[in-house]
């Protein structure tokens, strides 16, 4: 078995009750969103600005990321490509908006957590990302990996 799929199962035994899943399905990307605004909001040294403006913590993060996607699984990985576009996009719109991303991103991060906690509390266990940050990452890839299924693409 894959190590993809080692923890998208282990993911799953965490959510089984259908509130919780919606919850998930609605506040996984809001959580990943506002953090990658956040971290968008951290300066960065002028070097990096240099190089890119849209090169920053977000973007940096974000490519960390992708890179630990394709050690799991190709194919999710890849998947995972056009989702990140979106995010920056997404980002980048917040980041235009007449109000601070810093704090858009933390009250977004605020409210999406709620939601988290509020699934977890009716699936009667607590969200794993508590214990262990890398499970912020597969929350993503579980869920690109149910549309993965509903059109039959491996993974």
């Amino acid at each position: 078995m894959s190590t993809a799929q080692v923890w998208l199962d282990a993911y799953a035994e965490r959510h089984q009750n259908p509130v919780n899943k919606a919850l998930q399905w609605v506040c996984i990307p809001l959580i990943v969103i506002s953090l990658i605004g956040i971290l968008w909001s951290i300066p960065v040294p002028a070097a990096f600005y240099a190089i890119s403006p849209a090169l920053n913590w977000g973007t940096a993060f974000l490519l960390a990321a992708v890179v630990y996607y394709f050690v799991m699984s190709w194919s999710l990985a890849l998947g995972m490509l056009p989702v990140v576009v979106g995010i920056v996009a997404v980002v980048i719109w917040m980041d235009s908006l007449p109000f601070s991303l810093l704090y858009a991103s933390m009250a977004l991060f605020v409210a999406a957590l709620i939601g988290q906690f509020v699934g977890h509390a009716i699936e009667g266990n607590k969200a794993a990302f508590v214990d262990d940050l890398q499970w912020l990452m597969i929350g993503l890839l579980w869920i690109l990996a149910a549309i993965y299924r509903q059109f039959g693409v491996r993974y």
